[in-house]
């Protein structure tokens, strides 16, 4: 029975594509080249509604047990074996069903500032052409809206920021021991070490892997005008009603529409002095718990000050 070793389970939008990324080039690692098979999601096939896009995510959920095996088939004897699925972390039923299935497996959590990763999450899917809401904190606002109309996991901007809540939960399940709790800062600012710690802890050698692979960021501009609106609503019709038609078919059609919407470039925005004092109450009480939780400081994710160095 191929199960996974361990699995970096958290959070979005905070490294976790670059350290699945990093974790590839080391020898007596195997990670399969599906990322976020999201097997521990569900205990059968996942939802057929959603948001915009996201029942053409669903498709792609790797739910059989046999097909999940079969994607760490490829790896060579005594690999350890991982992936990458980092809304295992905010699905509290996911902790049950690592528990009962890989009760030995480690799990690796990558923590961002909360205000930062909403930020981060919904520029995301605002550069996607998914996203309608145009002010950062209106969609914020829209969230219980849209969890009642069972929109996906990612949608959830302030949600999946409550680390305290989530893990609280998780070590409910799964021993302290066998998890390793990182910084999104630590990895971005002193990889070596970060990934000597992760290497550490799951017990392969140090010093091999020294940096991680630049992100696929997407540096385009996305304005609000009356062109891109156009675009965008034609983006959330295929997102909508895609899922109906072949692969191939929604890749070229989506293909053009965003080449015209990333036709200009510049800075992708960052969370203004005013819209982190409005989100920051929504978290407070729960960075209270998660230093509670972890024992460790999270002080600095309550500074209103986005420069802050500690991130």
């Amino acid at each position: 029975m191929s199960l996974p070793d361990f699995l970096i389970a958290g959070v979005p939008k905070a490294g976790t594509t670059a350290l699945h990324a990093a974790l590839v080039g080391h020898p007596e690692l195997f990670l399969p080249s599906v990322k976020e098979p999201k097997f521990f999601l569900s205990d059968g096939p996942p939802p057929t509604i959603g948001g915009p896009g996201d029942v053409q995510t669903y498709q792609e959920h790797i739910w059989r047990q046999d097909e999940y095996e079969a994607l760490f088939d490829p790896a060579p004897d005594g690999a350890l074996l991982g992936e990458a699925t980092p809304f295992y972390l905010y699905d509290l039923k996911a902790h049950e069903r690592i528990a009962k299935l890989t009760p030995d497996a480690k799990l690796i959590i990558l923590l961002r500032d909360p205000v930062d990763r909403a930020h981060s999450n919904w520029t995301h899917l605002w550069v996607a052409g998914l996203e309608e809401k145009a002010d950062f904190l209106e969609a914020c606002h829209a969230e219980q809206e849209r969890k009642a109309a069972h929109w996906a996991d990612f949608w959830h901007y302030i949600g999946l920021g409550l680390y305290g809540e989530q893990l609280q939960h998780l070590y409910q399940h799964v021993p302290r021991e066998q998890v390793l709790l990182l910084r999104y800062r630590d990895l971005k600012d002193d990889p070596a070490r970060t990934l000597d710690r992760v290497c550490s802890f799951l017990g392969v050698r140090t010093g091999v892997l020294t940096a991680i692979p630049k992100e696929n960021v997407n540096r385009h501009f996305v304005e609000d005008n009356a062109v891109n609106q156009a675009l965008r609503g034609l983006l959330r019709a295929g997102g909508t009603f895609g899922h109906h038609f072949p692969v191939p078919l929604r890749l070229a059609a989506r293909g053009p529409l965003l080449t015209l919407l990333h036709r200009k470039r510049g800075n992708r925005p960052v969370t203004t002095p005013e819209e982190r004092a409005a989100l920051l109450p929504y978290f407070t009480e729960d960075i209270a718990l998660l230093q509670e939780v972890t024992g460790e400081r999270y002080d600095d994710w309550l500074s209103l000050d986005r420069h802050a160095k500690a991130r």
